[in-house]
């Protein structure tokens, strides 16, 4: 469910927070089975903190990496999610 969701986020802005505590807001380019993530037109959220990062425009970040991804609530697709919820269900209750 996630990866699909994921996938009808690519070209919004997301804001990824890494386990490091290092927060990076971008545009999301591209995301894979292992939730792995692409981001363009990067930012850093606390520029004080990490001054390495603030050259950073384009980057790849390891799904196991991930603490949280937050999404503009605008962009969630509601009828998506609880339409694929109910596939999952329903699948698990055949089974």
């Amino acid at each position: 469910i996630f990866f699909s969701f994921f996938k009808t986020l690519v070209g919004k802005e997301v804001a990824v927070e890494l386990k490091n505590d290092v927060v990076l807001t971008g545009t999301l380019h591209s995301v894979d089975q292992y939730l792995n993530i692409k981001l363009t037109n990067v930012k850093v959220v606390n520029e004080n903190k990490y001054p390495q990062l603030t050259a950073l425009k384009n980057c790849f970040i390891r799904g196991s990496v991930v603490r949280y991804v937050q999404i503009n609530p605008n962009d969630v697709d509601t009828e998506l999610l609880e339409d694929a919820t109910r596939k999952e269900n329903s699948a698990v209750a055949a089974g």
